[in-house]
């Protein structure tokens, strides 16, 4: 009786491992093909002279490709472009958190706001960034429209180079906040009303409260937006490419991954683009190591 049972438990745990192993075989084999495979061709290629996608009379040529990507200006201007960008991140999680917390008050259609305010995120990059074009057209665009009727003079938005990128950084803002005033909605909950307490005892105004209690309480979850936000920002390319395709006035638009892009499947020198690709992984590794040094100054995990 008892070896039966023993039995009956083995091929039990033997049919769930099996079953778990079928499970994380598609992922695990996903990440092999299209994350593992290209990751390891793309760096023999950042070595290699290559023309056009094949390997035929690729040759070795050591650290030129990388070379050949630093001593281009137009990789240097990407790289301000894109940090330029990632403003957006930092003002997503400002509104995020102010956003939240007035949503954590006691007002009505509570639920009604957060889904208006995260339904931009979910929404097809495509779609919003064409949406966002006729909203900044020179000539039919309703912020122009709305600058005429208050007596102003029309905007070139998308085909001034002072304006391309705050219109991108306008977009950025409108798309993501609501992810973060989701997140921030649900850290605000855990935070302990009895430190809200002992602060009004002691006196302590709203808005003392709020610095001293809210903010390192919610610290972690502002340092999770902060490590995607960034890495998200450096990896911007849709949103640009869509509204400029030849990466806007005065190479504007052309960020990092959009310099890889152009160099990949324009010019076809899979060579410098692998290179580039390489350097954008280094450059977000030293981002993100700083950023995790730094947040043992500020991050506060026992509330």
């Amino acid at each position: 009786m008892y070896l039966d049972t023993v039995q009956r438990k083995k091929k039990k745990v033997d049919k769930e491992n099996l079953t778990g192993f079928a499970l994380a075989f598609i992922p695990v084999m996903g990440f092999i093909l299209f994350g593992l495979i290209p990751m390891i061709l793309a760096v023999g290629m950042s070595f290699m002279n290559i023309r056009g996608f094949s390997f035929e009379g690729a040759s070795f040529v050591g650290f030129d490709n990388f070379k050949n990507v630093v001593n281009d200006d137009l990789f240097w201007k990407s790289i301000v472009n894109t940090l330029y960008m990632s403003v957006s991140t930092f003002i997503n999680i400002v509104l995020a958190l102010l956003i939240a917390y007035l949503l954590t008050k006691n007002i009505k259609a509570k639920k009604v706001f957060r889904t208006i305010y995260f339904v931009p995120y979910v929404c097809s990059v495509v779609a919003v960034s064409l949406m966002w074009m006729w909203i900044f057209n020179n000539r039919f665009g309703v912020m122009n429209t709305i600058i005429k009727k208050l007596g102003g003079d029309p905007i070139n938005w998308l085909n001034d180079p002072d304006w391309f990128i705050p219109v991108l950084i306008i977009m950025g803002v409108w798309s993501g906040t609501g992810y973060g005033i989701i997140l921030y909605g649900a850290a605000l909950t855990n935070v302990s009303n009895s430190l809200y307490e002992a602060a009004k005892v002691d006196g302590a105004s709203t808005f003392k409260s709020f610095i001293h209690i809210t903010v390192p309480a919610i610290s972690p979850t502002t340092f999770f937006l902060l490590i995607t936000g960034v890495i998200g920002a450096l990896q911007e390319f849709a949103r640009p490419q869509i509204l400029s395709a030849t990466g806007g006035p005065d190479n504007k638009g052309v960020t990092v991954v959009f310099y890889l892009y152009r160099r990949a499947f324009q010019y076809f020198e899979m060579g410098p683009a692998s290179a580039t690709a390489w350097l954008l992984a280094l450059f977000i590794l030293v981002l993100t190591v700083i950023n995790f040094a730094v947040s043992k100054l500020w991050v506060n995990y026992d509330n």
